[in-house]
């Protein structure tokens, strides 16, 4: 009798230990199911994202950093966010190109205009045209919207594979706070290289005057870097952020609490 009551414990432990066993298994593929309806799905038969998570400011071997209005401290992002005021947008109606004075103007008078400074900062392999040191013939762009490589080649048909976005958008600007600069201050703005990021062309048109609320890179590897640029410009022009932009960019952030601010010293 003592034999068969312990053969019968034996089998009711095994039994125990397949029961969790199915159970771990069901919780398994539950989680499986989860993350294919949600996420998977999107990204079954993707590359994983790839491209640069950060991009530069200045050379100083040949640029020259530019004042804002206003300093821009080394500290953590969401800290410099929590001090940008929160408003909503004042009227674009009024909004004209030229209240921020000459575009691609030398800001930084290095005796090069602002968009071939810019160019030749982000290209790598940069040729000049014959008989210039400043304007950028052609070079290889790793583009940080798209994560992609981009050749660049000089003419009427194939520049605009690579622009120069304002980081924070100039109509954007306008209606967060600029329309209080001078025209000088504006000036400098529209030609900060802390504002001005070589880009994509399909990309930079799609983002349009976008802010983070609207518009982020589809590099997500840059999107920190990008969101505490825009935090950095505001910073420096004392512009604002809507309440919908400003939790846009404390979603990013959340992901990268370290992200420090960008500033002319880098």
């Amino acid at each position: 009798m003592s034999i068969t009551w312990s053969a019968y414990k034996r089998a009711r432990r095994r039994s125990r230990q397949a029961w969790a066993v199915l159970a771990l298994a069901a919780a398994a593929i539950v989680a499986g199911l989860s993350w294919f309806f949600t996420t998977g799905q999107f990204e079954a038969g993707q590359p994983a994202q790839s491209g640069t998570s950060e991009a530069p400011v200045y050379n100083p071997q040949w640029m020259k950093p530019v004042r804002g209005a206003a300093p821009v401290a080394a500290e953590k992002a969401t800290e410099a966010l929590e001090r940008l005021q929160v408003k909503g947008r004042a009227a674009k109606t009024d909004y004209d190109r030229a209240a921020f004075g000459q575009a691609w103007a030398d800001a930084d008078r290095n005796g090069c205009d602002t968009r071939n400074d810019i160019l030749r900062r982000d290209l790598s392999d940069v040729e000049f045209t014959d008989g210039s040191t400043c304007k950028v013939a052609s070079g290889t762009l790793n583009e940080p919207y798209t994560g992609r490589r981009i050749a660049f080649t000089r003419g009427q048909d194939t520049s605009s594979a690579v622009q120069i976005d304002h980081v924070v958008a100039l109509a954007d600007a306008w209606q967060k706070g600029a329309q209080q600069l001078t025209i000088q201050q504006r000036q400098t703005l529209a030609n900060d290289p802390l504002n001005l990021i070589a880009a994509d062309g399909p990309a930079n048109v799609k983002k349009g005057a976008g802010d983070a609320a609207t518009w982020l890179p589809a590099n997500k590897n840059f999107r920190c870097h990008y969101v505490a640029r825009q935090i950095s410009v505001k910073t420096a022009y004392r512009l604002w952020v809507t309440q919908a932009e400003k939790d846009a960019m404390k979603g990013v952030l959340s992901s990268c609490p370290e992200q420090q601010t960008i500033y002319n010293a880098r």
